[in-house]
Formats: C-alpha cells, structure tokens, sequence
C-alpha cells in the first residue's frame, strides 16, 4: 500500500513549516486528535523523510553575512562532478547547491561577509578541477524567502523506491 498525505498530515506539515517549536499539545489541539496520534503521525512522517529535520530560522545579516550571491558553474565534463560537488560541499558558505540545465552546470547560493569574502570564495571555486567558468549575481533586495512548501493531501512520492509498501 502506497504511503498517503491526508488533509490531517497536510495541516501537520504546515503547521510545523510555520513554527517547528511548536508544542506537541497545541499542534494536537489544531487539528483536533489527541497528542500521542499526533506524536505518531509525526515520527511516521519523520521515517518516510517527508519531515527531514527540525532547525532555527536565522537571519544572516544579524551574523555579519551581508553578502547574498547566485553563483552559475560551469564544470566541463561529468567526470569532474563529483569531486566539484564533494568539494563545494564542504564549504560554509555554500547554502545551496544545484545541478541545472541551461547555461552551467550548477547553481548555488552563498551567504558571505563582503565583497573581499567573495572574490577570496570565487578563487576556490574556480580552482576547483574543471570549473570553466563562473558567472555571479549579487542580491540587492530580498522581498520573499523561504524553505516552506505547499501541503495538501496526495499519495507520497517514494523517489528511492517508488513501490515501496507499508
């Protein structure tokens, strides 16, 4: 039997996007079932990886990070991926990582102290074996961000074994 969201998981999910410290009690009470169903649907949700973890939402500038940049890669040959992506990986001020279509290879965003800060991170980056080139956009104004998605009821995508049974 394939795993389900209903409208109970859905209004769950979006409660826990808007505030993951939300108390167990006042999720059970808006959705009207008692706190250990809700505990449960809640680990169920956590073990299908639809609920991947729970984190503080910080703002950056308050950090010093005053700096928010897209960079595109453009690495020549997939043979040179997965060591660009191990790499990237490991640095702090990678928030994002992307492999795209269209002009590059990759995408990804950065949070970075100043321009000096930048320069000094463009220079790993395009050190990197096979990194051809790079093209970068600084943010001047944020009008939206988040990491919220839509929820609604649905069947569950299980992309790492899409016949899985319950």
């Amino acid at each position: 039997m394939a795993h389900r969201i209903d409208e109970i998981d859905a209004k769950i999910l979006d409660l826990l996007q808007r505030d993951g410290r939300m108390q167990r009690s006042d999720v059970a009470e808006e959705v009207d079932l008692s706190i250990s169903a809700v505990s449960e649907r809640m680990r169920k949700l956590e073990e299908r990886g639809v609920i991947q973890g729970y984190t503080a939402v910080v703002d950056a500038k308050r950090l010093r990070l005053d700096i928010t940049a897209f960079i595109r890669v453009s690495v020549d040959g997939s043979e040179h991926y997965p060591d660009f992506v191990d790499q990237v990986e490991e640095m702090d001020q990678v928030l994002e990582l992307h492999s795209i279509t269209g002009a590059g290879s990759h995408l990804m965003k950065v949070r970075i102290p100043d321009t000096t800060a930048l320069e000094r991170f463009l220079s790993e980056i395009q050190a990197i074996s096979g990194v051809t080139k790079t093209t970068t956009s600084i943010v001047l104004s944020t009008f939206e961000e988040t990491r919220t998605v839509p929820t609604e009821p649905m069947e569950l995508y299980d992309y790492d074994d899409s016949s899985a049974d319950d």
